[in-house]
């Protein structure tokens, strides 16, 4: 009895504590003022609660008991008995009390909701045309895209996933949603991933749909997700029932809910806004040089488009060769006898909506504007972050001895060895109602012009991509780029061909330098953030040519099925009434566990 007693004595105790004996299924009421043990039998106690805790190298279990009087079933509280238990016996209560929690947890997962952004497709209306996504509302559940049946459901799927095929595919079954994980790190993707994806982002954008299209970026939660449902589709083997029943038990179905109500709206607070800026040249009444760029980005989602090569490297290059031929200006001795002329315009990946404004303001509605009369040329860049070609696309070939030929011959003396420079001639078709590049909305006003770009398809997929990202550029190449452009531009406005050769005679070196940083910096301010037109809010502007709609980015929430709280629920209550009923009966289940180990050890 010395342990049963010592383990009593661990606090200051009452006048009579009462200790519980597992080899009898007996209590030990022990009293300390006259020390003595009396022993009670189960229709002498009723049992109120338990608490177990550790005391010198034993588990103790004190459990609060009440003594019957007589024939009393209620029994008067207040009693307070210990069971001392040993290691080797805290095994089965410990996985009881732990092992069947953890498992629950693992087999469920932790967050039955979770809430995150969304951003969705392009949407617009350029012309009679409308493309994009219609669609802007979702309540479905997520499955993957190797699903069989699609029907009324939301598809997930990666951007290494993403396919025309499996787009079709989705839309043929009337699916209710597809969204699409983007990636942390763009510039991780393998080549021919990004390839893949521009190719078919550029299909799907020339389409209207009404089955909403969402982009997502990736985190821990979505990434779980998309594992669950991808494990769901590639058991196959089980019948649809098992599936579904299975997806109701182990928590693998997810509805989508888009945080809206209604349809998306035409936005009319989105203005197209155009910079200019003018270094006036020497002389009287001087030919005009325009250099032009347009500053939007374009892709799949309008949030999630950076536009690195297209047209940010046109952007940074223009701003370069604002700064080194403001240098020249600024000097009356320096100063060229033309003016040069900068303009950023936005839209250019709507038909170039907000060059063609820009025009029809200069020529219809200012007299005083410098594109009435005696242009030289305009220089149009476009995507100039890439390559070893240059194509100079034309909408006809210049006249032998206009400066627009006389440009391009030093262009040519300009440009390195190992640099492909080809002139690409396409005429403007009236019939249709758009054109592919910027120095169109010139022609179509009888002003020359031309676009320097390293792609030679107008329809080139590197035009516009949410994968057009900085891991596109080449700093290199857009740096020799913008040499060769200045260069060219300075000889041809200095006349400097009888004074060297290019080599020989180079203007802008030294201080006079393209510098590595500031392209860097800027081309890393530029895609900072996306710089799609219809994010751009300024005074409402209507225009039957152009119509953007609203809605672009929205908050959706995850959430597990109805099944799943019931199941749930389910488990709680039955693990809560196997420790209920253990504590209850725990003389009953330790002389049982007692008895199977003796027996086995026999």
């Amino acid at each position: 009895m010395q342990p049963l007693l010592s383990g009593a004595e661990h606090t200051a105790a009452p006048e009579e504590r009462s200790v519980v004996d597992p080899e009898g299924a007996t209590v030990l009421s022990y009293h300390r003022a006259n020390s003595t043990i009396r022993h009670m039998t189960r229709d002498q106690y009723v049992f109120r609660d338990a608490v177990l805790y550790p005391f010198k190298g034993v588990w103790i279990l004190s459990i609060h008991l009440s003594i019957r009087k007589h024939h009393d079933t209620t029994g008067t509280p207040g009693r307070t008995g210990a069971v001392m238990l040993p290691w080797r016996w805290m095994l089965p209560l410990t996985l009881l009390l732990l092992c069947v929690p953890s498992s629950l947890s693992s087999i469920l997962p932790a967050a039955s909701s979770y809430e995150f952004t969304a951003y969705r497709m392009q949407q617009y209306h350029l012309g009679q045309q409308k493309h994009g996504c219609s669609g802007a509302i979702v309540v479905a559940e997520a499955r993957s895209a190797d699903e069989p049946v699609l029907t009324r459901r939301c598809v997930v799927m990666k951007v290494s996933d993403f396919t025309t095929e499996k787009y079709l595919e989705a839309q043929r079954q009337s699916a209710a949603a597809i969204f699409i994980l983007f990636p942390r790190n763009a510039s991780a993707l393998p080549p021919d991933v990004v390839q893949s994806f521009m190719v078919s982002e550029s299909e799907v954008l020339q389409r209207e749909t009404l089955i909403p299209v969402y982009v997502v970026p990736e985190d821990d939660q979505l990434l779980c997700m998309y594992e669950e449902v991808k494990r769901a589709a590639a058991s196959q083997a089980s019948s649809i029932l098992v599936r579904v029943l299975r997806s109701m038990v182990t928590a693998m179905g997810f509805q989508i809910l888009v945080g809206t109500n209604s349809a998306a709206k035409p936005n009319t607070d989105a203005a197209l806004v155009t910079l200019e800026g003018v270094l006036p040249g020497a002389g009287v009444d001087p030919p005009t040089v325009v250099i032009s760029a347009h500053y939007d980005s374009y892709g799949l989602a309008p949030w999630l488009s950076h536009g690195a090569d297209s047209n940010a490297s046109g952007v940074t290059l223009l701003l370069e060769l604002v700064r080194l031929f403001q240098k020249l200006y600024s000097n009356s001795r320096t100063r060229p006898p033309y003016n040069l002329m900068f303009s950023l315009t936005g839209g250019g990946k709507y038909n170039f909506w907000g060059t063609k404004k820009w025009i029809e303001e200069n020529m219809d509605h200012s007299e005083s504007s410098l594109l009435h009369d005696n242009v030289a040329f305009v220089l149009c860049l476009d995507t100039l972050a890439n390559g070893d070609e240059l194509y100079m696309h034309v909408s006809r070939p210049p006249r032998p001895d206009s400066p627009f030929s006389s440009f391009i011959q030093h262009l040519e003396e300009v440009k390195f060895p190992w640099v492909s420079l080809e002139m690409v001639h396409k005429k403007i078709n009236l019939v249709e109602s758009t054109v592919s590049w910027e120095h169109e909305r010139y022609g179509l006003r009888r002003i020359p012009g031309f676009t320097l770009s390293h792609l030679e398809d107008p329809r080139s997929e590197l035009r516009g991509s949410i994968l057009d990202t900085m891991s596109q550029v080449d700093f290199r190449k857009l740096k020799r780029n913008g040499v060769l452009v200045a260069e060219s531009l300075a000889r041809f406005m200095y006349n400097l061909s009888d004074k060297g050769s290019p080599r020989e005679v180079q203007v802008f070196k030294g201080h006079m330098d393209l510098q590595d940083s500031r392209l860097s910096s800027l081309m890393s301010l530029l895609t900072s953030v996306p710089r799609a037109s219809q994010l751009d809010g300024e005074p409402p502007q209507a225009d039957p040519e152009i119509t953007f709609f609203d809605q672009m980015n929205q908050p959706v929430m995850i959430v597990k099925p109805a099944a799943f709280d019931l199941f749930l629920g389910g488990c709680i209550a039955a693990y809560l009434g196997i420790v209920y009923y253990a504590i209850q009966n725990f003389d009953f289940l330790y002389t049982q566990l007692k008895s199977v180990v003796k027996s086995k050890r026999a």
